[in-house]
């Protein structure tokens, strides 16, 4: 299979770049689905786990409730995992990260294996599940995974909430990356970003970034065709 374009880097993204200042850390913020996998691996992962006909009957009553795309994703997965065994969702997500590996596009695991040898965070920043991102992440050797995360009880079950109500997507790329900069590094700590993404979701943390580099169809569009794409 042909791999998707990415949009030619900033000419300072390649190796014979100037490093980043000591007190200006290098950060690098990969979007999951799209960009540094071939293709969606949310779907899957609830088919997977829960079974396709839970996963449509979720989706359909959370449409009854909203068609803003953000609140329906939060509505179906708290339908979806609400009573589940945080445990077993864990074991499931274990084994999914085998076939994760097999999806990821080869020139951005080149581009995330160049971010570390140069020393850089690198990072996922992504609306899917961190139950199955953050063992990825681990076994990439990645700094962390931004991601969608579930609400456990005391009694270790899933109670159906994501943490804070909110997709990772759009503004909240920004604010979760900018907060884990303030963990890792202190409050308004500065820092070089480079930064990849494929779709609207990823337009704010692409414009937040030094180095923004567009995956697949966005990466042949001009700029002004990319702000307005969805």
């Amino acid at each position: 299979m042909t791999s998707p374009p990415v949009a030619d880097p900033d000419p300072t993204d390649d190796a014979a770049a100037e490093p980043p200042e000591a007190s200006r850390p290098g950060i690098a913020a990969f979007d999951f689905d799209g960009t540094l996998a071939r293709h969606d691996t949310l779907v899957p992962f609830l088919r997977q786990v829960r079974g396709t006909s839970r996963v449509v009957l979720a989706t359909a009553r959370a449409a009854w409730r909203t068609r803003e795309r953000d609140a329906l994703k939060v509505a179906a997965i708290g339908h979806l995992f609400r009573g589940v065994p945080a445990a077993e969702l864990d074991r499931q997500a274990g084994a999914y990260v085998s076939t994760l590996l097999e999806v990821l596009r080869p020139e951005m695991l080149d581009r995330v294996r160049w971010h570390q040898a140069e020393g850089h965070a690198v990072v996922i920043v992504s609306a899917s599940l961190g139950v199955y991102l953050r063992p990825l992440a681990e076994r990439l050797e990645l700094d962390a995974a931004l991601a969608v995360e579930l609400v456990t009880d005391a009694d270790g079950m899933l109670t159906g909430e994501v943490v804070g109500q909110l997709n990772t997507r759009g503004p909240q790329k920004v604010a979760r990356l900018r907060a884990w900069v303030a963990e890792r590094y202190g409050p308004a700590s500065p820092f070089e970003l480079w930064a990849y993404g494929d779709s609207a979701g990823d337009e704010e943390m692409l414009a937040l970034a030094d180095h923004p580099t567009w995956v697949g169809r966005r990466a042949q569009q001009p700029p002004a065709i990319r702000r307005s794409s969805a």
